[in-house]
């Protein structure tokens, strides 16, 4: 007997009827404000060690939750499981859970003015035909030439390949519903290299939503080892306070714990070092930062947010003056003000670049601190209060003499931000937080050793 197509829920018509089937549900179970976001995707991620496969995973996954409202109270209910009886029961699920709620008065849906009107095409599928076979190969590629680049490369600590397409919708009970489905795809190599003093770990990757725009693998993988050979020989160094430098993939760090204080679930928390700062300094004067949500294919890229808002392109920080801060529709209500379309986060935000390169600027550096790597989670949202594990390069007169290690960068970040004094032309276009590196004028820096 002739078994029935398996349904593919990684399309975007598919799982917008979905959506609106499940709405339906809701309604007829007496319902008239509901919420309901999907997501569902396949992908493959390979990665190879030593020249040889190490693991090859292949990756479907599914998801529908139901949120819904009954007079300010809110309950909501997931299920990777879409036959007709399991989301009967997962909109009754989410209706008892509502049913036994509190009531929060800023509950509800986004006012329907807020809405999306029109989903557009943002250019963001772009599926990479690649199988596991050719996957691995490509990973191989990578891995070799990170382990020929230098004879101190004294091992492989894996290299990957990874693809993935995913669709999400969304549709509530004001009759708004979207669909769009979009593509990340990503190599990596991480290495460990020695010599007498000891061994060092580094990394590289590329990432894009367009496979053509990765960076060549081979390419990676020099990159990965070059970076490794460069960290050997680090050291401490003495206790001191020096300007830091941070290349442009650990300043993205910096931006978003910036843009965490100005969220509006820290605002209304009262849980912020910008409290209440809408309208004052946070930057430097020659400092802005936008979202561009609307960006072809952009990294970030999307129409409408996670309440269906319509996204829209705007200046968050102008001129070093905070002009908005970032909302969803629930937030908004407990400020007082009108969503900014950031429920579930950013869309490509852009801190205005400097004319010269990471190079360039550190060149132009007397002693200083570049710091490449960061660990630890010590930042205090609350206070601003900033101290993390960092490696990087030690910087005289212009150039790096030896690799740091084993040392802390302390600071408040309401005083970092303010003290930028410039950000590098070193953007990375494939990051959803795109800045330059970003020099900070001084820092503490706990060390132990010996300059």
């Amino acid at each position: 007997m002739n078994q029935p197509l398996a349904t593919d829920y990684n399309v975007p018509e598919t799982l917008d009827s979905l959506a609106c089937d499940v709405l339906e549900r809701a309604s007829a179970q007496g319902i008239d404000a509901a919420e309901v976001a999907i997501s569902a995707g396949e992908g493959l991620a390979v990665t190879v060690r030593d020249g040889a496969c190490e693991t090859v995973e292949h990756e479907r996954d599914k998801s529908l939750a139901v949120t819904v409202y009954l007079g300010g109270r809110k309950g909501s209910a997931t299920t990777t499981d879409f036959s007709g009886d399991a989301l009967a029961e997962t909109v009754a699920a989410a209706r008892r859970i509502a049913e036994h709620g509190e009531v929060d008065e800023h509950a509800g849906l986004a006012a329907p003015e807020f809405l999306a009107r029109a989903v557009p095409d943002l250019d963001l599928d772009h599926p990479w035909d690649i199988d596991a076979e050719h996957a691995i190969a490509l990973a191989l590629e990578c891995e070799r030439a990170a382990l020929g680049h230098d004879p101190r490369i004294r091992q492989s600590d894996g290299a990957s390949v990874n693809r993935y397409r995913g669709t999400r919708a969304y549709a509530n009970s004001h009759g708004f519903h979207g669909a769009y489905r979009g593509t990340r795809h990503s190599i990596s190599a991480v290495m460990i290299g020695a010599d007498d003093g000891g061994m060092q770990r580094g990394y590289w990757y590329s990432s894009n939503r367009r496979p053509e725009l990765l960076e060549d693998a081979a390419a990676i993988g020099r990159t990965a080892g070059a970076r490794t050979v460069a960290k050997l020989g680090a050291r401490r160094i003495a206790t001191t306070a020096l300007p830091v430098l941070f290349e442009n993939r650990v300043a993205s760090g910096l931006i978003g714990h910036l843009v965490g204080a100005i969220s509006g679930g820290a605002q209304y928390r009262r849980a912020s070092f910008l409290l209440d700062a809408l309208g004052e300094t946070v930057l430097p004067a020659s400092l802005s930062l936008s979202e561009r949500p609307h960006l072809p294919a952009g990294p970030a890229s999307a129409a409408f947010d996670s309440d269906g808002v319509a996204t829209t392109p705007k200046t968050i920080i102008d001129g070093g003056r905070l002009t908005t801060y970032l909302l969803s529709a629930y937030a908004a209500r407990r400020l007082g003000r009108t969503p900014t379309g950031n429920a579930g986060g950013t869309h490509n935000l852009l801190l205005s670049p400097g004319t010269r390169s990471l190079e360039e600027i550190i060149a132009s550096l007397d002693r200083a601190l570049l710091v490449t790597d960061l660990m630890g989670f010590g930042v205090n949202a609350v206070t601003g209060d900033y101290s993390r594990g960092a490696s990087g390069f030690l910087v005289e007169r212009g150039e790096r003499v030896h690799a740091v290690e084993e040392i802390t960068v302390a600071g408040n970040l309401k005083t970092m931000l303010m003290g930028i004094t410039e950000v590098g032309s070193d953007i990375d276009p494939s990051a959803s937080v795109q800045t330059g590196s970003i020099l900070v004028d001084r820092m503490t820096i706990a060390g132990g050793g010996a300059d």
